[in-house]
């Protein structure tokens, strides 16, 4: 079997969210198939500006195609279509604007898809936001694969996303959370789809003391990881933390790893180590008390299963469904929504040594039912199963639906995507 993953970006030094994820999709998949890896030459998720060079090389062991970016992003340009589509009436042509703006956009990397030359039996799509995911998509009915990594957030209300998501063969959610939302907005109850997450590579000894020795880092700390940005609640997670300060453990510090996407307060109590290896970043999960995720959006955090993994425990923002519904499901954390609440949870996680072991004992579990790679790879090797079956029997993909015809196409009829986002359910998936 002959397959690809289409994402934005990827690399070895591209550590982050969706982008990881269909590294380590690819780089198991070729376990059991002939896998390609097609992407643009953007290294920034800003820009999208070309910065690895086209053609073919190879990242661990798969071969990686990169295609040239049509345009950088113009951030100006962005924001005026993303104002127009998620706080006014609207057409679907400025939709497609928007996609446009919101790129990449490589039209050498669709005509390779388009040309089938390459002969895919079925191709996963990574992010369902991006220009690559919908017009991919739209050109392979019969073969695309959706990993939507789709969150909370006003593109999840725009018209063009209930298309993509009843468009596909399959779905390959990352939490119950991300499934009820799709499905409210787009019905696609008949689509098949499967709730798989994400395995990580977990060290099987990591070294807490030569992270402190490296770093430089005594005494106990709650760590984060990620982008240091306010999207990812950070600056919330300042506050709060150096508000709860003189109702901690005496000495309890906060360590950041991550890029800087906005000022860091200078305190004594909290350490920037910047951008770390994954050895490195293990380490430091091995060193640390607990994780806190701050971040009010997520379709599933890796980090935290990742510390789950090691038997940490969780402090996440409960008013990121997802976060709170894998506290909930792996009764290996814990949440908070107001600074009281993050006060109490971190003090309780610093203080009860009876509740760490809990957590502990709880997060291995968890992780090893539902997230280590066997189980992983197997949710994969079964869609593909199912869908080649169908294809057996003559199944006949529904594909995108049509877009409107040129005058339909411009009349301001949509809603604003916040008003359609602000009537989707809210909560915890607990079954």
């Amino acid at each position: 079997m002959k397959l690809a993953v289409v994402v934005q970006r990827y690399g070895a030094d591209i550590n982050g969210g969706a982008e990881l994820h269909a590294r380590y999709v690819a780089e198991h998949l070729s376990q059991h198939a002939d896998v390609d890896v097609l992407t643009t030459c953007a290294r920034d998720y800003v820009t999208w500006r070309d910065d690895y060079p086209p053609g073919t090389a190879m990242v661990n062991g798969v071969p990686v195609r990169r295609f040239r970016v049509d345009h950088a992003r113009d951030p100006h340009v962005f924001g005026r279509w993303s104002d127009r589509v998620f706080n006014h009436q609207h057409s679907h042509l400025d939709e497609m604007k928007w996609l446009d703006a919101e790129g990449p956009k490589s039209t050498a990397l669709l005509r390779h898809l388009r040309s089938g030359d390459a002969g895919y039996d079925y191709v996963f799509f990574f992010s369902y936001r991006y220009y690559h995911a919908y017009h991919g998509a739209k050109a392979l009915p019969s073969r695309a694969i959706l990993v939507p990594t789709a969150e909370r957030d006003e593109a999840i209300g725009l018209a063009l996303s209930p298309r993509i998501f009843r468009g596909v063969r399959a779905l390959m959610y990352n939490s119950p959370e991300e499934q009820r939302l799709i499905q409210t907005v787009s019905n696609n109850h008949d689509v098949p789809g499967v709730v798989v997450g994400i395995g990580s590579e977990i060290p099987l000894r990591p070294q807490a003391e030569r992270f402190r020795q490296k770093y430089g880092i005594a005494g106990r700390f709650a760590l984060y990881v990620g982008r240091i940005d306010r999207n990812k609640g950070c600056n919330e997670l300042f506050k709060f933390f150096l508000t709860a300060m003189p109702a901690l453990p005496k000495g309890l510090q906060l360590v950041l790893i991550g890029k800087e996407m906005l000022p860091i307060p200078e305190h004594p109590h909290i350490h920037h180590l910047g951008f770390l290896d994954d050895q490195d970043k293990f380490d430091a999960l091995a060193a640390a008390d607990l994780l806190v995720m701050p971040s009010y959006y997520e379709s599933l955090s890796m980090v935290a299963l990742e510390a789950w993994a090691l038997g940490k425990p969780v402090l996440a923002n409960g008013k990121c469904e997802v976060l709170r519904g894998q506290c909930i499901r792996s009764q290996a954390g814990l949440y908070y929504e107001t600074q009281a609440e993050f006060t109490e949870t971190l003090r309780a996680i610093s203080e009860s040594r009876g509740l760490n072991a809990a957590f502990s004992a709880n997060g291995r579990k968890f992780f090893q039912q539902h997230y280590a790679w066997p189980v992983i790879e197997q949710k994969y090797l079964d869609i593909l199963a199912r869908l080649k079956e169908d294809d057996a029997r003559g199944a006949s993909p529904r594909g995108m639906e049509p877009e409107p015809g040129w005058l339909a196409k411009r009349r301001k009829v949509l809603r604003p995507a916040n008003d359609v986002l602000a009537e989707l359910p809210f909560g915890p998936v607990l079954n």
